[in-house]
């Protein structure tokens, strides 16, 4: 049906200001309840289309529709950002606070939460992800890998429709990759994830699409 498909872009153009073509023409959907894998060569444009998704960048051309509207203007995505969860690649992009429970809580508070409502998701999201403890600590002062773990409590805690997932197991030890795989399982149902990690591959993925030389295919 046609109220499944949550993001659905066709003939896509995207350019970087040094005029390198990324996408010409890209086609690209993605069906409620589907678990897919972005795989390709560095610089093929992965994040780049995460990116577009969230309007973070502006293609050249192309029809860009989520949640069954046309998403053209920078208000147009303010409804996406609320509704889609973004990891980012670099942990340094999505951690702004002071400390986790700031930053794990703003994207609940922005939604409405109360504070008390915020903080019991700060304290649930932080079990689910071994964080438990870590609430008033510095975020700048983190390692690499708490840091991976608190951005991606921080994209849990907004409790999405679908997630973007940009190498969400990179940095993460054995334990914490576990804590994220059954979070998967148990609550994201719908995303797209950008990895190399073979496990997941075979594990928690239903379709897989390598992207390379600005087209997608199916592997």
């Amino acid at each position: 049906m046609a109220d499944d498909i949550l993001i659905k872009i066709r003939d896509l153009h995207f350019s970087y200001q040094n005029g390198k073509m990324v996408f010409q023409g890209l086609d690209f959907s993605l069906k409620k309840g589907e678990r897919i894998a972005l795989v390709g060569p560095n610089g093929a444009g992965k994040t780049t289309l995460f990116h577009i998704i969230m309007g973070l960048l502006k293609p050249l051309s192309g029809s860009i529709e989520i949640f069954q509207r046309v998403r053209k203007a920078e208000a147009e995505f303010l409804e996406v950002r609320q509704r889609i969860g973004l990891l980012f690649q670099d942990s340094n992009d999505q951690l702004f606070c002071p400390t986790v429970e700031e930053d794990i809580a703003f994207g609940p508070l922005n939604l409405g939460k109360s504070h008390n409502e915020a903080q019991e998701i700060v304290k649930e999201t932080c079990a689910k992800m071994g964080l438990s403890g870590y609430e008033r600590r510095i975020t700048h002062r983190l390692s690499g890998g708490e840091k991976r773990r608190v951005a991606l409590a921080t994209v849990m805690a907004m409790q999405p429709e679908c997630y973007l997932f940009d190498e969400p197991t990179a940095g993460l030890d054995e334990d914490s990759t576990q804590s994220f795989l059954e979070y998967l399982n148990e609550q994201a149902d719908t995303y797209v994830m950008i990895t190399h990690n073979h496990d997941l591959l075979s594990k928690n993925i239903d379709r897989v699409f390598r992207l390379s030389d600005g087209k997608l295919k199916t592997l």
